[in-house]
């Protein structure tokens, strides 16, 4: 059996400064979602799996954001909390059309 996906407009390329987060909310889903130095845009639940920081207002450091709350640093590529910490937070594909960011569920 084949499972749907999504493909979800959620910003244009010029919304998304370098190495700043956007919350973007889908209905219930709440995003967190990053264009990287490098260009790249990474989309990640917007909750640290420690106590629901929002990720969205954390800080960049290459492929990593540090909650705001108590500087828990996440991979951006695979959700997970990085050592000493543990954890993991939800990743969704993303993908530039034109101008547009695309998150699929």
């Amino acid at each position: 059996m084949e499972m749907i996906r999504y493909r979800i407009k959620v910003a244009t390329i010029n919304e998304l400064p370098k190495n700043l987060g956007k919350t973007v909310k889908i209905g219930s889903l709440e995003l967190a979602l990053f264009r990287l130095a490098n260009g790249e845009i990474r989309a990640i639940e917007n909750r640290c799996p420690h106590k629901g920081g929002v990720l969205a207002e954390g800080m960049i450091s290459g492929e990593h954001v540090y909650c705001p709350m108590h500087d828990w640093k996440i991979n951006l590529l695979d959700g997970k909390v990085q050592a000493p910490d543990i954890g993991c937070v939800k990743t969704y594909e993303t993908e530039i059309l034109n101008e547009d960011v695309i998150v699929i569920l």
